[in-house]
């Protein structure tokens, strides 16, 4: 059953309702049916009975030679006795005869009150018969009509209506049945074309969508949903496709200088003072190779959401002061003080050298891209500990903010420096792998301010 295509499956359990519910209907309606002649059948034999009750004590004595069962029942195919209470037959119709209808203990019963119920026929009759037996007076010891009629119609009616319900049963459900193949055929039909176009769609097809139903109903649903995945994985192969622009673009500029540099060994390479120059410059771009392969890797690992993190337990003031000392020589170099404020007593919960790596990325590019003193602060943020790096230059242009952590985002000319634009990347990264988040504006009164939160240890 699993196995059949849906139409099928919702076409069977549909098939298989209706089949219920038109036997159901067609029981009710033979049972209601039967009731409605029976019910008419015995109205008639109490007429008939009232009738001969009636003669059977007006002057003259009793004439039974009429009969009647109702409007179902044929003339012929009724009768009517008159009983003593000894059991002998006073009077009957013609056709019957004096045998008796009723035995002794129906007899009994009747003389306490009318009773009901089928009996084989007399003579004269064909079929069973209904019979009604009831006192003529109600007087103790007084006789008892009885009149009967045949079931011969009723049965051939309720025959026609069964032949009638068991052809019309199944040609109904047949025709339910096709009538809902094809209805669910049209409902599956948007389905059938969405998977058509999304069958035919490729990697060279990023615009195109599935068609959606104008009616806002499920299908409709379905379809805005996976066109929303499409656009998702449409961004999604666009930025890898600009990762890949980027990253060979950004490769070419040290291979070319490495191959120069190579090429200048090999022309001089009678000279060592040339020769050691030319080998010193081909290392420093073998160290930007470098350091570019491992911030792609750690971009490329966060996005697959598999950057290796080694949490821990780590105190904001000593990581401040590791940053501090690491770039201390070269900002007193350039004239450039640090500030450190590490906030009272915080610590995060984070990899040391990951959350040192993202902290060294915002200094860099306050080096790099600002101007006056650095001033690293942490504080808390909810469950997380912020920690910003506010230099005093021009700070980011208005522009350039909303795609600061992109990958390979650099700013307008007023703060393009060295680097590869992967520095505030990477910090995102970091921040995302641990749970945190990060973020930069421009300082009120002037220069930029970039942080990372990451969460909070507890105390």
């Amino acid at each position: 059953m699993s196995r059949l295509p849906i139409r099928t499956r919702v076409t069977l359990a549909f098939s298989g309702v209706m089949a219920v519910l038109l036997a159901a209907l067609g029981l009710f309606i033979y049972l209601r049916y039967e009731s409605q002649l029976n019910e008419t059948i015995e109205q008639g034999l109490r007429s008939r009975a009232a009738e001969a009750g009636a003669a059977a004590l007006a002057d003259g004595g009793p004439r039974l030679g009429r009969s009647g069962g109702g409007s179902l029942v044929e003339p012929d195919e009724s009768f009517a006795q008159l009983v003593s209470a000894s059991g002998r037959v006073v009077d009957a119709s013609p056709h019957v005869g004096t045998e008796p209808v009723l035995d002794p203990d129906r007899l009994a019963a009747a003389a306490a009150g009318p009773v009901f119920f089928d009996a084989p026929p007399p003579p004269g009759v064909e079929g069973r018969v209904r019979v009604l037996a009831t006192a003529v007076a109600d007087v103790p010891g007084s006789d008892v009509i009885v009149v009967g009629a045949s079931l011969d119609d009723r049965d051939e009616a309720l025959a026609n209506l069964a032949t009638l319900l068991l052809i019309g049963g199944p040609v109904a459900l047949l025709l339910a049945s096709l009538a809902g193949y094809l209805g669910i055929g049209a409902a599956l039909r948007p389905v059938e074309d969405m998977r058509s176009r999304a069958a035919a769609l490729s990697g060279s097809d990023l615009g195109e969508r599935l068609p959606v139903p104008a009616v806002e109903d499920e299908i409709h649903r379905l379809g805005e949903t996976l066109n929303g995945m499409l656009d998702r994985v449409e961004a999604g192969v666009r930025r890898e496709r600009a990762f890949v622009d980027d990253a060979s673009h950004e490769l070419r500029t040290p291979l070319a200088l490495l191959k120069t540099e190579l090429e200048l060994a090999g022309r001089y390479s009678d000279d060592p003072a040339d020769l050691r120059s030319a080998i010193a410059s081909a290392r420093a771009e073998v160290d930007r190779l470098i350091e570019l392969a491992e911030a792609l890797l750690v971009v490329a690992r966060a996005n697959e959401g598999q950057l290796p993190l080694d949490r821990g337990r780590v105190d904001v003031a000593e990581l401040l002061a590791a940053v501090g000392e690491r770039f201390g020589p070269r900002l007193r170099e350039d004239d450039r003080p640090l500030w450190i404020e590490p906030g009272d007593g915080l610590a995060i919960v984070a990899d040391r050298d990951r959350a040192e790596q993202a902290l060294t990325g915002l200094v860099e590019n306050a080096i790099r891209h600002g101007s006056g003193p650095i001033r690293l602060r942490a504080e808390p943020d909810g469950d997380l500990v912020a920690i910003h790096v506010e230099d005093s230059g021009p700070g980011f242009a208005e522009g350039f903010l909303p795609r600061a952590f992109e990958r390979f985002s650099r700013a307008d000319p007023g703060r393009v420096g060295a680097g590869y634009g992967l520095g505030l990347a990477i910090v995102d990264a970091i921040a995302g792998a641990h749970g945190g988040r990060c973020g930069a504006a421009n300082r009120a009164g002037g220069g930029a301010d970039a942080w990372i939160a990451l969460p909070a240890a507890v105390r």
